[in-house]
């Protein structure tokens, strides 16, 4: 019976006769372990697209949403932190591994007629493979995503006459936004997926046509199955064994929410285009279009010409001397620039992981936060030093917050002559609810922290100000302050979606039927000020 089913499903579709053919192809008797590299960087394209699959099925593909969903995964989704590690390091594996198929296939010389085409076919693999990492870079949006895509658009921007349509076609030509992310997405998810795929099956077509290269002048062949099965086979458990073991042992990095305002920030990109980083520090001025452009487009050129530079006859390995050295030449550049810019990466520019990425801006209550942007929007850094920052007319306020209470600040900033004679600073305008905040932040201040709340970014502080100044603290609770009617805010990002929570604004009783809620109207700019910072604030620390 199971011959008969056999045989009626290679008559309708030649499916037995596809994997006979291909599992008993002659290959030559050479081949071996060396010739492992193409089947364990297919393996890996499927893990990465299988793993990617799962990370899409509760992924929000929008900025500040994209943030949200991904901690959702890593916390609360079962099986989504190893998920993440395993498609984060499994894009590292994929290029190391592609990138030594390449420099095997250089090596042996594999790219000679007539397989020219199925090099060259490589090549365009390769750049697809780092093109994964470049457009997956932007999409968990945290800061070091950010301002590493921001480079990236702008080294774009500095091509040749293209420069300007590629900085449009990645949505570059303002800042890195909505339209930047959509199109990164797009390419990751949409695009390059399919162009790979139809890529990878020509390429093994390419490879099955002209066959494995033999040694020169080999005339013994063997069975691909079961000997080079065996040994693609182990190679691929071996790379997943490896992965595996990376995924457990060490934490894919997510740092904080996307800052735009966080100019202090070093970008780093991905270890494996520092290489590029490095490189860019030696052209300067002028010159930084050659180091950014022309050189790498030369690079891509020399790889897609190597067979029509090298026309000379297959000879053995241990003769391929010009190819060994410009191997070892070529490795030893990206080595030496590669570690050249881990030495010179500034100590603690790196993000902590997402459990202990909670700034110190997160940790203030409503009303403290709110304080900063008062003391920001009443210049008093004009006057008054925090840290390193402003400047020393009057009194450094980390010391002050220590030996004055509320009741004497706000005093001192409605009738600054009463409290402290012939003081120069003039009367705060601010209401008394503003003043209490106000206060509440200069309270908090000390010498260690100073710095921290300084960089608070500005749409978390204008999101509190509004908080404030609509009173959902009367019903609602953050990071321990306000009242229970309703729920508590911390870890709302685990709970609902940021089109979520416009829309009960706009209509409370819609989505929470009973509720007490009034609705919002506010202006577009605010709404979003107030649902990213309401999105920001951290879970509740369980003792």
């Amino acid at each position: 019976m199971r011959r008969k089913i056999i045989e009626w499903l290679d008559h309708r579709t030649g499916v037995e006769t596809a994997v006979r053919n291909f599992l008993y192809e002659e290959i030559p008797a050479s081949s071996g372990w060396h010739q492992v590299f193409g089947s364990v960087a297919v393996f890996l394209f499927l893990l990465q697209a299988f793993t990617g699959i799962l990370l899409a099925f509760n992924y929000a593909p929008t900025p500040g949403d994209a943030y949200n969903s991904l901690r959702y995964i890593i916390s609360e989704l079962t099986g989504g932190r190893m998920i993440r590690n395993l498609h984060h390091w499994g894009a590292s594996m994929m290029i190391i591994v592609v990138v030594l198929h390449m420099a095997q296939v250089f090596l042996w010389g594999a790219y000679k007629k007539p397989r020219e085409a199925t090099w060259m076919l490589g090549v365009v693999l390769l750049l697809l493979t780092l093109a994964y990492g470049l457009t997956g870079y932007l999409l968990p949006w945290d800061n070091r995503a950010y301002w590493g895509t921001v480079v990236t658009t702008q080294i774009a921007a500095k091509a040749p006459l293209l420069g300007p349509y590629i900085s449009r076609l990645m949505g570059g030509e303002g800042p890195v936004g909505v339209v930047t992310f959509a199109r990164f997405y797009a390419l990751h998810v949409m695009l390059l997926p399919p162009v790979t795929l139809i890529l990878i099956g020509l390429h093994v077509y390419l490879v099955r046509k002209h066959g494995v290269t033999p040694l020169p002048d080999e005339q013994v062949t063997r069975k691909f199955y079961p000997g080079q099965v065996y040994k693609d086979t182990i190679a691929m458990f071996a790379a997943f064994v490896i992965l595996f073991v990376m995924a457990v042992a060490v934490q894919a990095p997510l740092g904080r929410l996307a800052d735009p305002t966080d100019t202090s920030y070093i970008p780093r990109p991905e270890w494996y285009f520092l290489f590029l980083f490095q490189l860019l520090k030696l052209f300067e001025g002028p010159l930084e279009i050659f180091g950014a452009v022309v050189l790498p487009s030369l690079a891509v050129l020399g790889l897609l010409l190597v067979p029509f530079i090298d026309r000379g006859k297959l000879v053995a390995l241990r003769r391929r001397t010009i190819a060994a050295a410009a191997l070892s030449l070529a490795a030893f550049g990206w080595g030496g620039l590669t570690a050249a810019a881990i030495v010179s990466t500034p100590a603690g520019i790196e993000l902590l992981d997402e459990e202990a990425a909670v700034a110190e801006w997160q940790q203030l209550s409503p009303e403290e936060l709110a304080g900063i942007g008062y003391f920001r929007r009443e210049n008093c850094s004009g006057c008054h030093k925090i840290g390193t920052s402003g400047t020393a007319v009057g009194p450094d306020l980390t010391s002050m917050a220590i030996r004055k209470d509320a009741a004497w600040m706000i005093a001192h900033f409605k009738r600054p002559q009463l409290m402290v004679p012939g003081s120069p600073m003039p009367p705060v305008q601010l209401s008394d609810s503003q003043l209490n905040a106000l206060a509440a932040f200069l309270l908090k201040l000390t010498p260690a922290n100073a710095e921290a709340l300084q960089s608070a970014p500005a749409f978390a502080v204008d999101g509190a100000m509004l908080y404030q100044q609509h009173r959902c603290g009367a019903c609602h609770q953050v990071n321990g302050v306000g009242m229970k009617l309703g729920p508590i805010l911390n870890g709302l990002s685990r709970r609902r979606s940021k089109e979520w929570i416009i829309e009960h604004f706009l209509e409370p009783q819609k989505l929470s039927p009973g509720s007490v809620m009034p609705p919002y109207r506010l202006r577009p700019r605010d709404m979003d000020n107030l649902t990213t910072y309401l999105l920001s604030i951290p879970p509740l620390v369980q003792n």
